[in-house]
């Protein structure tokens, strides 16, 4: 399977993003923690040029503490500093609108600098569907201005929201590479659900989230990964079976045989969390 997804309305507002980058002081890149990496878009670079970027990690509850630790180290020595958030409870936003507010004030130094009078600064939260830019919005206005939801491809449109005379959010619909070359990483998006369903076999991506796990099951001992949560859910062992065999085990074992029901479920309780804090990728060595 191909997992590919770049509907019309992802390529009208990535043209449109670009356009309205123009007008923006600070960009608010944010990637979902359990799979950092997968959800960094490869053009962002590109589109910012010399603009301030703060990268944050959103969903920090889903990922184990020590995990969180060591992708701090891993980001700080390639020169970022990461700001974990859950935006849905509000860790970490305080730290987050410090940065942004002392990002404004280097901003408007720079204009009375060159003579001009100082003006709210302008920040966008661009990142993948569904990574939590909605939520995090809100959290920064201290109420629900922006619809969020735990799907891809709420936010359709451009919008700028007035958070304070200090400051201007700009939120945007969530942008995808338009080719999705690493295959790996596309499985790991849609195990997240930051692409759209319509991009994916449930039955498939659910078969590679049991791959994923019991690979990384050798982590529980360092305290990084839940120890036999595939097992302690379901009581049911994936050691000896491919993760295709364990869900049609799983299947007939408790939901009547019906495996388009039993990926759908295993999935949903991954992406809720059900299945303890599993990060699905950790810092390259």
């Amino acid at each position: 399977m191909t997992i590919q997804w770049y509907p019309g309305h992802i390529a009208k507002a990535e043209k449109a993003l670009k356009e309205q980058l123009k007008l923006v002081d600070v960009v608010l890149e944010v990637r979902d923690a359990r799979i950092p990496l997968s959800t960094h878009h490869p053009q962002i670079y590109q589109w910012l040029g010399s603009k301030t970027k703060l990268l944050v990690i959103n969903r920090v509850d889903m990922i184990p503490p020590g995990v969180k630790q060591k992708w701090i180290s891993w980001f700080q020595k390639q020169g970022e500093m990461p700001y974990f958030t859950n935006a849905q409870q509000g860790t970490g936003v305080r730290e987050l609108t410090k940065a942004v507010q002392q990002a404004g004030v280097q901003m408007n130094q720079r204009r009375r600098d060159r003579g001009m009078l100082p003006r709210p600064v302008r920040a966008v939260v661009i990142g993948f569907p569904n990574v939590g830019k909605s939520a995090l919005i809100n959290r920064l206005l201290g109420k629900r201005v922006v619809e969020s939801a735990r799907r891809a491809g709420v936010t359709r449109q451009l919008r700028w929201v007035r958070i304070s005379d200090e400051l201007e959010l700009l939120d945007a619909p969530g942008v995808i590479p338009s080719l999705l070359k690493n295959q790996e990483n596309a499985l790991k998006v849609a195990i997240c659900d930051d692409i759209g369903d319509a991009s994916y076999d449930n039955y498939v991506v659910a078969a590679g989230l049991v791959e994923f796990m019991k690979d990384l099951e050798y982590m529980a001992e360092f305290g990084l990964f839940p120890a036999t949560s595939l097992q302690t859910r379901y009581q049911l062992d994936a050691t000896s079976l491919t993760g295709e065999e364990y869900i049609y085990a799983l299947a007939n074992f408790r939901y009547q045989g019906d495996v388009e029901k039993t990926a759908r479920q295993l999935l949903n309780d991954f992406r809720k969390g059900v299945l303890g804090a599993v990060a699905l990728e950790f810092p390259p060595t």
